[in-house]
């Protein structure tokens, strides 16, 4: 272990040469994940013979399908190249997600590193998820270095990005000088400037031209500047054992495996540590593994020291924000906090008449329970309520989308359920309602910038900022309800044409805007059950559009479609022709059958209405109504109205 020791007022204190901790941070889509990918190649941190696919750090079944990272994980890459002091420099790195629903994530990586590279498309500029991980970043009082990716786009705009990037940094510093008033501001702007093509693995300190790839070939004045800019591990060489866990893994050898970053002391296998749990409880463990991270691979280790990133074994109950700390004198480290939910949705077991039809799939309460309490071990953004009913649970989140992920992996590991519509968390400030606020930010071609304006002031979304870069695209700015943006995607796609960009950004609480208008147009429910026929879907077919297909089953009170009207329908979906002794050669020809609409998880979830759920089955997904007798529901409108 490297180290240098510096005299400081409050005591000794010393610094690991040898290491640096960086996050790299981006909007969704800026290209962090192919920029690690790029760096663990040209350190060839990967074996000669080995086959290395594109984004390996995305290895979940979703986050390659949806091309997003979801979890923050971390890698390490070993640099020996000539802008080190030492024999070699390990950079342990952290890819965060760069969707705002995972914001969980972004904290939680934070709090492992010692600085940030921000990452910015060169042609789109700071988003708003860039802005939500810049602020967090600047009030850690991390520094920040600015990648510009993607400069060989042909509509790159380098310049341009680099001064909007630079007036973000300052606003953002200017807002949190309120709450960080020793926040330095000309450290803040003091941010070094990186121009990279992460897909061809080129970075440069010249800026290129416009839509054109670095002039260098390698990485290697990004590794330079992160050397010189990211403070090394700075610890207290007297100090006892500290190490913060910070994230959570499984092993099918060691059982659960705790992620965590030693601040002081040293950590070795065997030892025997004190674990102050967040009820405030020491408990003594003993470390039976040990494991650093090489390239993607945890390898065993015998020690690790300040500033180090290692999994340890032996512990089955720890959680994220816990300490482990030393056995003698325990010194525990604060819990690590995140900002609170926004939107919530009951999930419960599944209730329909097709409730266990798929052979092996879990459908108990206790089944549901257990897997939600697993994932808040590893989800710190996350939070299971009771509800009145003892099968169904409130399970509150950042965003719709992160709810959705949670439903689709119970989905992929057979689980059957019963989803609510998502719904706002609230609070009672002075004695009024107040409801989540996201600022909105769109892009958008400038023939769509009315049909997005309306689509908005519907939804009680105000406009804070326009501008047109000239380039045939506008950009929009929004502050708008939280429940506004529930159901709002597919709408927005289809008024673009599918063109239209839109990211979000939490902007804090305000009062209660008033009732919205999610959707025009009713449900067609089916009022009995049977089987799907296309004779019935040929009369029926002028009501309304459909999401079943012929010979599928339903029941009572699922939904088959969606009216042309406003109001629901009840229909009969399974009525057969009646048959008789004539046939003609055509009389069963069904070519102008309008073929259905096959709904995801996510447009299912936005489809639905207040009194309707959506049923979640490993193999299929379908939306119904919450009381699934007409009759019943004819009441309980009625008790509704009167009250």
């Amino acid at each position: 272990m490297s180290e240098t020791t510096v005299d400081t007022s409050s005591g000794a204190t010393a610094l690991r040469n040898d290491i640096r901790n960086v996050a790299i941070v981006a909007h969704v889509d800026h290209g962090k994940t192919t920029l690690v990918d790029a760096m663990l190649k040209q350190t060839h941190s990967f074996a000669e013979h080995g086959e290395v696919a594109d984004r390996v750090m995305d290895t979940g079944d979703l986050e390659r399908e949806k091309g997003i990272t979801i979890l923050a994980k971390n890698t390490t890459v070993t640099y020996r190249g000539s802008a080190s002091d030492e024999d070699k420099v390990t950079i342990n790195v952290i890819d965060t997600p760069g969707h705002a629903d995972f914001g969980g994530e972004v904290e939680r990586g934070l709090s492992m590193v010692d600085g940030v590279v921000l990452l910015v498309d060169a042609s789109e500029g700071p988003l708003p998820q860039t802005r939500f991980v810049l602020r967090k970043a600047l009030a850690a009082k991390l520094p920040v270095i600015l990648v510009v990716n993607k400069t060989d786009r042909p509509d790159s705009r380098i310049e341009e990005v680099v001064s909007e990037s630079m007036d973000l940094l300052l606003g953002l510093a200017s807002d949190l000088t309120e709450d960080h008033p020793d926040l330095d501001l000309d450290s803040v702007l003091d941010v070094p400037v990186v121009y990279a093509a992460a897909k061809v693995g080129a970075a440069s300190l010249e800026q290129p031209a416009d839509g054109t790839a670095p002039e260098n070939q390698d990485l290697e004045p990004l590794f330079q500047t992160i050397i010189d800019h990211i403070p090394a591990p700075r610890y207290d060489p007297n100090g006892v054992l500290q190490a913060h866990v910070t994230n959570l893994d499984a092993s099918p050898f060691l059982g659960r495996l705790a992620l965590l970053r030693v601040r002081n002391g040293t950590l070795k296998k065997g030892q025997t540590v004190a674990w102050a749990r967040q009820d405030g409880e020491l408990k003594n463990v003993r470390i039976t593994e040990l494991l650093a991270t090489k390239a993607l691979d945890r390898v065993p280790a015998e020690s690790a020291g300040p500033g180090d990133i290692v999994a340890v074994a032996g512990i089955p109950d720890i959680t994220i924000g816990e300490t482990l700390t030393d056995a003698e004198n325990p010194q525990p480290l604060p819990l690590i906090t995140v900002d609170d939910p926004a939107i919530s949705m009951t999930i419960g077991i599944n209730t329909s008449p097709l409730a266990g039809k798929v052979k092996g799939s879990k459908v108990t309460a206790r089944q549901v329970k257990d897997r939600l309490d697993k994932e808040l071990v590893g989800n710190v953004s996350l939070k299971v309520l009771p509800t009145e009913r003892p099968d169904a649970w409130e399970v509150q989140g950042r965003g719709e989308l992160a709810l959705a992920i949670l439903v689709e992996q119970m989905r992929r590991e057979g689980f059957e359920l019963t989803v609510g519509k998502p719904q706002v968390v609230t609070r009672e400030v002075d004695g009024k309602i107040h409801e989540p606020m996201e600022h909105m930010t769109i892009d958008t071609p400038e023939e769509y910038l009315g049909a997005v304006t309306q689509l908005l002031a519907g939804r009680k979304g105000r406009m804070t900022n326009m501008a047109n870069h000239g380039t045939g695209w506008v950009r929009m700015e929004f502050v708008v309800p939280a429940r506004g943006l529930i159901g709002f995607r597919t709408q927005f796609l289809t008024d673009t044409r599918g063109a239209g960009i839109a990211f979000s950004y939490s902007e804090g609480f305000e009062s209660w805007a008033g009732p919205i208008e999610f959707r025009n147009n009713g449900s067609l429910v089916a009022d009995r059950a049977g089987v799907v026929t296309p004779f019935a879907m040929m009369n029926l077919q002028e009501r309304g559009s459909f999401f079943v297909e012929p010979t599928s089953e339903v029941y009572e009170g699922q939904i088959v479609g969606e009216n042309n009207r406003a109001d629901d329908m009840d229909v009969n979906i399974t009525k057969e022709k009646k048959l008789t002794n004539m046939r003609a050669a055509s009389s069963e020809s069904f070519e102008n059958l309008t073929p259905p609409r096959k709904l995801t998880l996510e447009e299912s979830l936005e489809f639905a209405r207040e009194d309707e759920c959506v049923e979640v089955t490993p193999e299929s997904i379908r939306i119904r109504k919450v009381i699934l007798n007409a009759n019943e529901r004819v009441k309980a409108a009625r008790a509704r109205a009167r009250s």
